[in-house]
């Protein structure tokens, strides 16, 4: 899942994601709270963790927004150093948004400068046992996780590489497919360069059937390739699917309109109305298809359209 698809799964469920993070870090402050000392607090988080695998990080904070002791990192988080100690955090967008709040806060997502990684973070207040106030504590959740865990595509997340693997092979023999294509077009196409006389109507229709079928497979590859190995296809989207289909079907499209082009031509150059009447039937699907298309995008574009508008009125 790459950033615009987790910022666009974000949208779509902000309200629920915002009250599971708050109902979160507010269970961490009432764990800190009732926690002795940084050895409890640190096996409460570890404990935390392994049931909301999202969190990143977590640390408390003075009434100033100062950092009081090390961060507590889960053991799954990468790049985030414990040292923080006396740090002052007042100036980080999550302080200030409480000030305007009674008790907790939640950020939008942003980019963190430890990991390159979407991020939320939630904050809290901290209310000692007679009552007073004490501080703040800060959670930082990974938003790509956290999508994950609410979704329930955990599974899919650890075995994507694998996936990312196959298609990547697939692609790869794709693209041998089209260079070969290419050097038979080369092969038919150079006779003719060299040609002074007249040249074979049918070889230059060769080297036009070669690289139709190079192109219409490239684009496959291409396709297949940007959105399942470098982008990471959206599953949970329908617009992911539909855009795929929306490019297969057009790579289909141009193969065979230029394949009917090329029949007429021939049949215009040979004077053959049963080959153009060939041509005509071989154009038609080509119609039928589009038409078929354009009904698919835009019946698909409504569908989901009415899905999120309902998904949005239920958070």
């Amino acid at each position: 899942m790459n950033h615009i698809n987790t910022v666009q799964r974000y949208q779509d469920y902000r309200s629920a994601i915002h009250d599971l993070l708050s109902t979160t870090v507010r269970s961490l402050a009432e764990e800190w709270r009732q926690g002795i000392n940084q050895e409890s607090r640190l096996r409460s988080l570890e404990q935390i963790a392994r049931e909301f695998p999202f969190i990143s990080t977590v640390y408390r904070l003075d009434m100033r927004g100062k950092q009081q002791g090390e961060t507590l990192i889960s053991p799954d988080a990468q790049g985030y150093s414990t040292n923080g100690d006396g740090a002052d955090r007042s100036h980080r967008p999550y302080f200030k948004q409480l000030k305007s709040h009674a008790e907790y806060a939640v950020t939008e997502p942003y980019l963190s400068i430890n990991n390159q990684a979407l991020c939320l973070s939630a904050i809290s207040q901290v209310i000692a046992i007679d009552g007073e106030q004490d501080g703040y504590i800060v959670m930082d959740v990974d938003l790509k996780k956290l999508i994950s865990f609410f979704m329930g595509d955990e599974r899919q997340r650890h075995i994507e590489p694998l996936f990312k693997i196959v298609y990547g092979f697939i692609s790869a023999v794709l693209f041998l497919v089209v260079g070969a294509l290419l050097w038979q077009a080369a092969g038919q196409l150079i006779p003719v360069l060299g040609n002074t006389g007249q040249v074979a109507t049918e070889q230059i229709f060769g080297v036009v059937i070669y690289l139709t079928l190079a192109l219409a497979i490239f684009d496959l590859g291409k396709t297949t390739f940007e959105e399942e190995v470098l982008l990471g296809k959206d599953v949970f989207r329908h617009s992911s699917t539909r855009c795929t289909i929306t490019r297969f079907i057009a790579a289909i499209l141009i193969a065979i309109s230029i394949e009917s082009l090329m029949l007429i031509f021939k049949a215009a150059l040979n004077a053959d109305h049963a080959l153009l009447m060939s041509a005509t039937w071989v154009m038609l699907p080509a119609v039928g298809l589009l038409i078929g298309l354009g009904i698919y995008v835009y019946l698909g574009a409504k569908a989901e359209k009415l899905l999120l508008d309902a998904s949005r009125h239920e958070s």
